[in-house]
């Protein structure tokens, strides 16, 4: 089965063209990897964007959303506020892999990562941190159990 996924990069001087996004392409070849259409990324401003971001791809039936950017302790920060009140049920084993596959690489800084991830009806949202790291980390650690999620989420034996 082939699943779609949006890859959401939020950054604010990434959306005004100050900085070039650097981590969307990163989590677009990982997916792109297990075999994944992907779609992304798209680039949206901290805040109110993301959550208008994250609706529309709930509602555009993409299986699969991850966000990069947002999730650290900076006052702009606020993807996974945002990305709360979508969810029906959260998933918190992914969000602890993707910090323990950066604590484990010497990135101390992982620990900081308020990364949510959970289930918006049958579509899985991802929240990873917005650096190059942090979103090769995010893929090493889904890769083992990403596309199990996905088989579950669609109603597939596993």
């Amino acid at each position: 089965m082939t699943y779609r996924a949006l890859v959401i990069t939020v950054s604010t001087r990434t959306a005004a063209g100050i900085w070039t996004d650097t981590s969307g392409p990163v989590l677009v070849a990982g997916l792109s990897a297990l075999g994944i259409d992907v779609a992304g990324p798209i680039v949206v401003a901290d805040g109110d964007p993301v959550g208008v971001a994250l609706r529309s791809g709930i509602d555009s039936g993409f299986d699969l959303i991850v966000t990069t950017g947002g999730t650290g302790l900076s006052p702009t920060d606020h993807t996974p506020e945002q990305t709360r009140p979508l969810l029906d049920r959260e998933i918190p084993g992914l969000p602890e892999a993707i910090r323990a596959q950066g604590i484990g690489g010497g990135m101390a800084n992982a620990v900081l990562s308020r990364g949510l991830a959970g289930l918006a009806g049958k579509t899985l949202i991802i929240n990873v941190p917005g650096s190059v790291g942090g979103a090769r980390d995010a893929v090493v650690a889904l890769e083992p159990t990403l596309l199990h999620a996905l088989d579950q989420i669609a109603g597939q034996q596993h």
